[in-house]
């Protein structure tokens, strides 16, 4: 059929086929871009197995057949979103990090990337809590976010290293410092990270224990 047939690039050599059906390139870009965004949100809002595929495409404003056209699967679905989510995140850590060279500088700076990230998209934060809900309720996403997991933990392990090499963190204290990294991030990400107020407080509280102003040694009791 014509329609089938593989089509011709001016310098007359052949073009490789369009699945049928799919749309034009930029088309599938913004369509991908909604498919993630609506679906983080109701991830978000009501865990892994309270959605269905066709709660998203009904969100994107598609059939549940063109969703197919981007993902295999509501779980696969599941884990693109994730990862894109955690490039976002991972690119405002990367340029926080860039603007300190002490281990206190940029655990502060990147404290204060993830609070202008949760103002800006509240759902952000809110499917980080809600990956690791599913993660112990799901098996299946568990086992297909756990690479990427074990890569985030590295990255708490890379920032306390450099604490090490400033002198910062003693080397005996590293797995100590490594639990308090991971502790206030994801501590913060499921407490207060979708209350700006308390986000605020509990980013500036950790920002002064880390400079030694929060807390003062106790006066003399008579």
């Amino acid at each position: 059929m014509a329609e089938q047939a593989a089509q011709r690039t001016d310098d007359g050599a052949r073009a490789p086929n369009r699945r049928r059906g799919r749309p034009p390139a930029t088309d599938s870009a913004d369509t991908r871009r909604k498919i993630f965004d609506v679906a983080r949100c109701l991830f978000a809002e009501r865990g892994y197995g309270a959605v269905t595929n066709k709660d998203v495409a009904s969100a994107a404003g598609i059939t549940p057949g063109a969703l197919y056209h981007y993902v295999e699967s509501k779980l696969d679905l599941y884990v693109q979103v994730d990862v894109d989510m955690q490039r976002t995140i991972y690119f405002r850590f990367q340029d926080a990090l860039a603007s300190s060279g002490t281990f206190i500088g940029k655990f502060s700076a990147m404290l204060e990337a993830a609070y202008e990230l949760a103002e800006e998209d509240p759902a952000v934060a809110s499917f980080v809590g809600a990956v690791r809900t599913d993660m112990r309720r799901h098996p299946e996403v568990a086992e297909r976010l756990a690479r990427y997991a074990q890569e985030r933990d590295q990255f708490f392990v890379d920032i306390v290293d450099i604490g090490v090499a400033t002198g910062e963190i003693a080397p005996q204290d590293k797995p100590l410092a490594i639990a308090f990294v991971r502790t206030v991030l994801i501590g913060l990400t499921e407490t207060v990270s979708t209350t700006p107020g308390q986000h605020r407080d509990a980013i500036d509280a950790v920002i002064k224990l880390l400079r030694g102003t929060l807390l003062r040694a106790p006066s003399a009791v008579d």
